[in-house]
């Protein structure tokens, strides 16, 4: 009976290739940490180019701990510290920090190259949220040391969308390009962007130090023409949107002086500062909040809106009962009267309050907004004020 050698050979190949493909993924070397740690700026530019560019496992961790100052250094050794513990970044095996240790010291110039860098090494991330979030932060400082990263990103996009940015990424780095045809093909490429940015970069290279070559130049045009059409409907969007909140706010103003005037003939010029009343309780409710339901904040505006009705109501009652009673039927009278008593109110908040302003928070459901173009964001706060208004106008139009 013949000895399987073939099958004990394959058996081997097969332990040897799952013993590599069990390996750790590749961390940086030591002389790897140290450039990137230790040195003249450019020196240490040129080295977190390099790691980046290499796709290193280990480096957006250690370039996190550079930006979060967490790294220190002492002689030709870097450490990292994590919970109070000292670890060798080369190793990422824990070891006593030297009583001479010092901070690296990163200048603002080292956290932008940081940050680039560790958007770029973000571009291999498997998932896809995260490359999303890696293109957006890259869009204003990717450069031709990434270009590498980006073709390698680009080869292995598996999504037809973060694929198209990831092309549009690499045109505005080659805009830069030294090879005429790259700049060109960039060019031609650029105008399917729909970026602000990407109109910037454009005007950039179309000034007269900028591109030399003349039929580069049209493409260029071109280019930023097309572009420039895409972003002007965002911009005119954009200007319909804040006219329609800033118009809601207004109308809720106007309808409060329409319904004194028209019900009791009477010419508020307090109206102003019956809504600073209001404005000041809604600050107030927060500060309540702050200080005693830290946990409920988000939901502080369900007091607030109620608790500043409430207290213009209680100073118009007052101003009512105390003046305005004696003066129906004399429009021109209540206008000085409530002149004056505006004043007076303005003056007492300013005594409570002081003379600067204060600041009233959108909870975190009203921060932020809906992403409708590129150049448009619908901020949450100012659609809240369009549907208040609404909802108002609406009621007052039911019950009239």
């Amino acid at each position: 009976m013949n000895f399987p050698w073939r099958d004990v050979l394959r058996v081997c190949v097969a332990l040897c290739m799952s013993q590599l493909w069990a390996m750790p993924a590749q961390a940086l070397t030591a002389d790897q940490v140290r450039a990137i740690s230790i040195g003249e700026s450019d020196a240490r530019s040129a080295a977190i180019a390099q790691a980046a560019t290499s796709g290193d496992a280990k480096a957006p961790e250690f370039f996190q701990a550079l930006l979060d100052d967490s790294v220190k250094t002492s002689g030709e050794r870097v450490f990292v510290v994590r919970d109070g513990k000292a670890f060798d970044a080369a190793t990422d095996t824990e070891a006593p920090l030297p009583p001479d240790a010092e901070d690296v010291v990163n200048s603002n110039r080292m956290r932008r190259e940081l940050e680039g860098a560790l958007a770029s090494l973000k571009l291999l991330s498997p998932d896809k949220a995260q490359r999303a979030v890696a293109l957006k932060e890259m869009r204003d400082s990717a450069d031709e040391a990434r270009l590498p990263l980006i073709e390698k990103a680009f080869a292995a996009e598996t999504d037809a969308g973060l694929k198209a940015e990831l092309a549009l990424l690499r045109a505005a780095v080659l805009i830069s390009s030294a090879d005429k045809a790259k700049r060109l093909d960039a060019a031609k490429s650029l105008a399917d962007s729909h970026q602000p940015a990407t109109k910037t970069l454009l005007l950039e290279r179309l000034k007269p130090d900028g591109e030399s070559e003349a039929d580069v130049r049209a493409q260029l045009q071109l280019s930023l023409s097309a572009i420039e059409s895409r972003l002007a409907w965002g911009e005119r969007l954009g200007i319909v949107f804040t006219g329609a909140s800033l118009g809601s706010i207004l109308l809720l103003v106007a309808l409060g002086l329409a319904i004194t005037y028209g019900l009791m003939g009477v010419i508020n010029m307090a109206h102003g500062e019956l809504m600073m009343i209001g404005a000041y309780a809604t600050y107030v409710v927060q500060n309540l909040f702050k200080a005693h339901l830290p946990g409920a904040f988000d939901w502080y505006i369900a007091a607030a809106i109620p608790a500043a009705f409430l207290a213009s109501a209680l100073v118009g009652a007052a101003m009512e009962r105390s003046v305005i009673r004696w003066l129906y039927g004399r429009p021109l009278e209540t206008l000085l009267a409530t002149w004056g008593i505006s004043l007076v109110l303005m003056q007492g908040v300013r005594s409570v309050f002081g003379a600067q302003n204060v600041q009233v928070e959108n909870p975190s459901w009203l921060s932020g907004g809906v992403a409708a173009m590129s150049n448009l964001t619908l901020p949450f706060n100012r659609i809240a004020i369009i549907a208040f208004a609404v909802l108002v106008v609406s009621g007052l139009a039911f019950i009239v």
